[in-house]
């Protein structure tokens, strides 16, 4: 339990983390990464790259900090680290060397003068306490899927059972257990997490599910990345017949009932788990806005089977917006989408269940005008493929 004194100390430090808080956490993760290649498979090397896992972690480290007398101001924050915890296998024995690496960055990056005994006695107390708690949830989380019908705890060996060529840049992949039994049913909106060995070296990465789950297989639909190890060893080497590790579906992200008319809004690979939250909704009568953002025809994907339950379901419609003019009859609308465009595509009643995914650029975009054309703020909803960030 902190102590008052070390809740002040923490309050105190979020000036810095405000203005140093990537540097600590670029730091942080260069120090364990190095010195911890047991934990390497758990963080994609392209997000340090790029800076994105540092700056998630300087965020959440400050909204932490912001939010030490009251952690339920943190809001989906922990129910998302949560879910992604689970789905790459986040086991307690890796958080003492989280919170030994952190403890040391805090201290050789603030320096002694600020960094002092007490500083660092506060934040070892706040890690300990921030760590018990997703322990805590984890377990809870990983006991539901082990006992669930075709749930498990772990890794579980599943053969590719069939590929297919969504369009020129992402290709299906659907997975069945080698074992022969049942699968978790999944949740419209869930990701399931892949282990694999590229070159002798683990990797652990998270799939959105691309299809409402049968219960008898997996569905994920991935596009291929310039620089992405594991996108393009799943495009160029995982054919039908191989095998390789899943871990259970998680993801808090899913589609809550209701009544109210949805819009599902994409941009890009983002289409994904909407495909699954459209399949649900379309067992239902409640009319559903499927709007779809591509940079042209070539690269957008399923398309061809949205038109089709277009035909058979008239609760449905469905609106195209091509980023360029590629003469396809197929777009809505070309350019990048506007709010005045997604305005006449949105139900003339704003009173809907919105969720939107894609690039963050997109997502930031699509929040402002979602708000801007009166979507109740709680009722617009998105997640990150990446590791979480604002989209002020």
């Amino acid at each position: 339990m902190l102590t008052a004194e070390q809740r002040a100390i923490i309050k105190a430090t979020v000036p810095l983390l405000e203005s140093g808080g990537e540097a600590l956490t670029t730091h942080f993760y260069k120090m364990m990464l190095s010195e911890h290649p047991e934990v390497r498979p758990l963080f994609n090397q392209a997000h340090q790259a790029s800076g994105d896992q540092p700056r998630a972690l300087a965020n959440g480290v400050l909204m932490y900090a912001r939010h030490i007398d009251q952690l339920e101001q943190l809001g989906g924050l922990v129910g998302q680290i949560i879910n992604k915890h689970v789905a790459l296998q986040i086991l307690p024995e890796h958080y003492p060397i989280v919170g030994g690496c952190l403890l040391r960055a805090i201290k050789e990056v603030l320096g002694e003068d600020i960094a002092t005994p007490a500083v660092i006695d506060a934040w070892g107390a706040a890690y300990g306490q921030l760590a018990d708690i997703l322990i805590g949830a984890e377990e809870g989380l990983y006991k539901q899927k082990e006992e669930a019908a075709g749930g498990w705890r772990g890794s579980r060996e599943f053969r590719v059972v069939r590929r297919e060529q969504e369009s020129s840049e992402i290709v299906s992949f659907y997975f069945a257990p080698v074992d022969g039994k049942p699968v978790l049913k999944a949740e419209p909106g869930q990701y399931i997490g892949l282990q694999l060995f590229i070159d002798g070296a683990e990797q652990r990465r998270n799939y959105s599910l691309s299809a409402l789950c049968d219960g008898k297989e997996y569905r994920i639909s991935v596009k291929r990345e310039a620089q992405g190890k594991v996108s393009n060893y799943l495009h160029d080497q995982l054919q039908v017949g191989d095998t390789l590790q899943l871990f259970p579906p998680a993801g808090d992200f899913t589609l809550a009932a209701s009544d109210k008319p949805l819009v599902l809004i994409s941009g890009g690979v983002g289409i994904t788990p909407t495909l699954a939250m459209l399949e649900a909704a379309l067992q239902g009568e409640r009319p559903v806005h499927f709007i779809h953002c591509a940079r042209n025809g070539a690269v957008h994907a399923f398309r061809d089977w949205v038109d089709a339950l277009a035909a058979r379901h008239p609760q449905l419609k469905r609106f195209y917006c091509y980023a360029e003019d590629d003469g396809s009859q197929a777009a809505s609308a070309v350019g990048l989408l506007s709010q005045e465009q997604l305005g006449q595509w949105l139900p003339q009643e704003r009173d809907v269940d919105a969720y939107f995914l894609g690039p963050k650029g997109f997502m930031a975009a699509v929040k402002r005008q979602l708000k801007g054309l009166g979507v109740p703020e709680q009722q617009s909803r998105y997640e990150f493929f990446g590791p979480a960030a604002a989209l002020e």
